[in-house]
């Protein structure tokens, strides 16, 4: 019988750890599921209490996963306001210490059926790949879309012989992104080019940001100040998040930008040294904890200061611009998608940084229209998300035999296919050899669940 096609939507990380494979694969899972045309599955790691202490904010740990998801759902709809319920399946994980990541263990695939394997979304699917080692993903499902988040291969540049292994990286993930996906995502051209891949930013931000950016709207039309403080930028507090550009930008240009007043917020192994370096400066910035960049503190600042450029899509840029606030960036492709805003402005040079901050200091952002406001919301990345990934709602039925099956003859396409396989039945086979594994920086012992994890998931005969 004919019935509604299932989307499964498998990610790197889970909230409450506050980063983007997170957030914005739930929040994907949420509009789709609100969106009418599917059953809807979002699929995230469990960790066990020992890495949930390592990767968790304020030691925050759950007992089952049962536990996870009603913090999960609250967290939700405190956001969006109730929405139509999705399923959320949880698949056992450990934490890489050394890539500050989470890695699955096992097969993933086997978290959903075989009757309701349709569609399946893998957010970051060269991270969900690298190491898999089970049932091939085109095989169970009938489509693979990947979305690819992480310019990884810019991060690890910035590390010891980092050219040397940005050049393997790059060779691998092509590699897992061919064999395991139909079709690739990227959020931007600043990710890495992958076979049958095409570039769409599919994310869109938080509603309360939004909501924020109307208030503010309100107000100016009213008479009223909106925007009394200066800039600010918030970012995890890594040097490679945009802290190593900015702050020399600053120390560069203290003459040119005196009367600046900057605060920095963010959490991070690199925390005492961005505020060490600030306070060295001849300028009035202040370095802060992190915090939810919907907190109040942040409403009343005019001007949003990024100068990253590892990012593939800042979600922090489109938060500020939901807001309604000037946003100052690099011209990089990570940012291509802003270039429509007015209120988005973007420098080449140093020269252009000083003179674009400045100048935004001394006037008042444009109002976004609606149409523009609607652009960056989850509604309208859905939209761009179902028409790239040419998954429009349909009901699933039973596949017919294509005509190589029945008449056994083999095309172009079919040989490259049977090559397609024997690709993937030779990275299967190097991912089932723990001494292969961890050669290329798997986590020790992740080919099975332990007993622990199978435990708590409620594994039974895995």
């Amino acid at each position: 019988m004919a019935r509604k096609q299932h989307i499964t939507i498998f990610t790197t990380a889970s909230l409450p750890w506050m980063t983007g494979t997170a957030v914005n694969p739930l929040f994907r899972a949420a509009y789709l599921a609100k969106a009418g045309g599917w059953e809807v599955t979002l699929v995230v790691p469990w960790l066990s209490k020992g890495d949930q202490l390592l990767v968790y904010p304020n030691k925050m740990k759950f007992g089952s996963p049962a536990e996870q998801e009603g913090y999960v759902r609250r967290w939700l709809e405190e956001r969006t306001g109730p929405l139509p319920r999705f399923n959320i399946n949880f698949y056992p994980a450990k934490f890489s210490k050394d890539k500050r990541s989470i890695l699955p263990v096992g097969d993933i695939t086997e978290t959903i059926s075989d009757e309701k394997a349709d569609i399946a979304v893998l957010e970051e699917p060269e991270h969900l790949t690298w190491y898999h080692h089970g049932r091939r993903w085109k095989t169970k499902f009938r489509k693979v879309i990947g979305v690819v988040h992480t310019n990884y291969l810019e991060y690890v540049k910035r590390e010891r012989n980092g050219y040397l292994q940005a050049f393997l990286l790059k060779y691998i993930n092509s590699w897992v992104t061919d064999i395991y996906c139909h079709k690739v995502i990227r959020l931007s051209a600043a990710t890495q080019e992958v076979p049958r891949s095409v570039i769409c930013n599919v994310h869109g931000v938080n509603p309360k940001f939004l909501e924020i950016g109307k208030l503010k709207h309100r107000q100016i039309s009213q008479g009223d100040q909106s925007f009394f403080k200066g800039a600010y930028y918030i970012g995890k507090m890594v040097w490679s998040k945009g802290y190593t550009e900015l702050l020399q930008l600053l120390q560069k240009h203290q003459k040119e930008l005196s009367g600046l007043k900057m605060e920095l917020y963010g959490s991070g192994e690199d925390f005492d040294e961005v505020k060490a370096s600030a306070e060295r400066l001849n300028l009035d910035v202040r370095v802060y904890p992190g915090r939810d960049h919907a907190d109040s503190i942040f409403h009343d600042y005019k001007v949003f200061i990024n100068p990253s450029t590892t990012d593939v899509v800042c979600t922090t840029t489109a938060e500020a611009l939901a807001m309604g606030k000037i946003v100052i960036c690099a011209n990089h492709p990570s940012n291509e998608f802003f270039k429509r805003f007015p209120n988005c402005h973007m420098y080449s040079t140093e020269k252009e940084f000083v003179r674009l901050t400045m100048t935004a200091l001394a006037e008042e952002p444009v109002p976004l229209s609606e149409e523009m406001r609607h652009e960056l919301s989850w509604e309208a990345a859905t939209e761009r998300f179902v028409g790239v990934a040419d998954i429009a709602p349909a009901t699933a039925t039973k596949p017919h035999p294509s005509s190589s099956q029945r008449f056994m003859y083999i095309n172009p396409d079919e040989m490259k296919k049977n090559m397609e396989e024997a690709s993937a039945f030779v990275h299967n086979t190097i991912s089932g050899f723990e001494a292969a594994r961890c050669v290329f920086g798997a986590i020790p012992n992740s080919l099975q669940p332990d007993e622990q994890q199978r435990k708590e998931l409620g594994y039974q005969g895995l």
